[in-house]
């Protein structure tokens, strides 16, 4: 598709949507929800991007707010959610329009910078997802930058992502990123490592593979061959040096991650092979308060946003990254953080996947006393075995009470585990099982 075609269509469905103040966008194809979103821009609307697609968001979603339209393209892991109270909107392939060849920078239609264009909510990976509002000229700035650093200012480069377009790094990344700087964007969203290749493979170079550390993790022990790459880019996770590594050996290309937020968007980036340190987006800052808190300012920030995590500046433009704030447990004068120790728990030998939490139902007699869990994926290990292998690595205040295998975790789309579905998994082993609590 040329961007005049894609243009072309974005207006055609403008024309056709009903007058509405929020527009929740649920297309799965990518080019369906770029056309989606610029023809809610030019229709004034505010797109709505839920990172998860829980049923109960959906619904806060309708409830708060009422003038809500969806746009859809139907895509089956979308069938599943509530009946939505609201105009829905099928869009389909092709979407109607003219098709010019050539498109004159003077028909692309204009965009004031301070229209509100979109509200991206957070994973809910340490609580309720929350809204963040976004202007059109926000996330142009942010985009432009991390041009210049990702791709090193080059234009058509193909863009191929993994994870889904309405979480923010998806967003900018894959979406937004193409269409700032002359390059390709790929509608496919490719979850096996054969699909990956296959999908990297019908993509002109220079091309980047847009990922998480969940997935990159995957396609390395997967030790399939892809086509020849120029760049990964990943997020949403600090990425283990030792996996960017392995990954810049067998693919031969760079590997680079993006540090940002939803509340942010993408504000610095770093090379994990070459240097732990990030590098901030040229204009944002750093502001460390009396008690350690960090907040970032300037650049694409329209005011200083808190950081949820403990960040370290190095001059005026680095700064490493020492964990979140809500990571930090302190156990009978003991601190640790749920990182470290399931950085602890998935390094013991056979287990495939784990991670540690906070439980919220704490015993009466333990009231006001931190008490952890953990689930793990090990098919070949029980948890008196696991319980063992992490009496050697950690200070025994920090075992979990309950440890709980299952098949696979509950990641959603970006590899990030919300915590109410831990919380439920907690909850209906130890109401099966109360002995596991002790």
């Amino acid at each position: 598709m040329t961007a005049g075609q894609f243009v072309s269509a974005a207006q055609a469905l403008a024309a056709r949507l009903p007058a509405a103040a929020h527009a929740l966008n649920l297309c799965g194809d990518r080019y369906h929800f770029a056309v989606a979103f610029a023809a809610s821009m030019l229709r004034g609307q505010c797109t709505l991007l839920p990172g998860a697609y829980a049923p109960e968001l959906i619904r806060r979603l309708q409830s708060r707010t009422p003038d809500m339209i969806c746009l859809t393209d139907g895509s089956a892991a979308r069938e599943q959610l509530p009946r939505l109270r609201c105009p829905v909107l099928r869009i389909d392939t092709p979407l109607p329009g003219e098709l010019p060849s050539q498109l004159p920078a003077s028909s692309i239609p204009p965009i004031d910078a301070a229209q509100l264009v979109a509200r991206v909510f957070t994973s809910g990976s340490t609580g309720v997802p929350m809204g963040h509002d976004k202007s059109w000229g926000q996330l142009v700035h942010s985009v432009r930058v991390g041009a210049q650093r990702l791709l090193q200012g080059g234009r058509g480069w193909s863009i191929l992502g993994t994870v889904p377009a309405q979480h923010m790094y998806g967003f900018e990344v894959t979406v937004l990123l193409p269409l700032q700087s002359g390059g390709t964007l790929s509608s496919a969203r490719p979850f096996f490592p054969a699909d990956i290749a296959a999908a990297l493979a019908a993509l002109p170079r220079p091309r980047a593979l847009v990922s998480t550390p969940v997935h990159l993790r995957a396609l390395v022990d997967s030790d399939i061959d892809l086509p020849a790459l120029d760049l990964f880019v990943s997020a949403t996770a600090a990425l283990a040096a030792d996996l960017a590594q392995e990954l810049e050996r067998r693919y031969a290309a760079p590997l680079l991650e993006i540090y940002g937020s939803t509340e942010t968007g993408q504000m610095a980036s770093r090379r994990t092979v070459a240097e732990p340190a990030w590098r901030l987006w040229p204009g944002v800052a750093l502001q460390i308060d009396a008690r350690g808190g960090c907040q970032a300012t300037g650049g694409h920030l329209r005011e200083p946003t808190p950081l949820a995590d403990i960040l370290v500046p190095i001059g005026t433009d680095r700064f490493l990254l020492e964990g979140r704030t809500a990571d930090l447990v302190n156990i009978a004068g003991k601190r640790s953080s749920l990182a470290y120790l399931t950085q602890q728990l998935t390094a013991i030998p056979g287990v495939l996947d784990g991670v540690f939490f906070v439980r919220a139902d704490a015993p009466a007699s333990v009231a006001g006393v931190t008490r952890l869990a953990a689930v793990a994926v090990a098919p070949e290990l029980d948890v008196a075995r696991i319980t063992a292998a992490l009496r050697e690595r950690i200070d025994p205040v920090f075992l979990p009470r309950p440890l709980l295998l299952v098949e696979r975790l509950p990641r959603n789309d970006t590899g990030k585990l919300p915590q109410q579905r831990l919380l439920e998994l907690t909850a209906e082993a130890t109401t099966a099982a109360p002995e596991l609590l002790t």
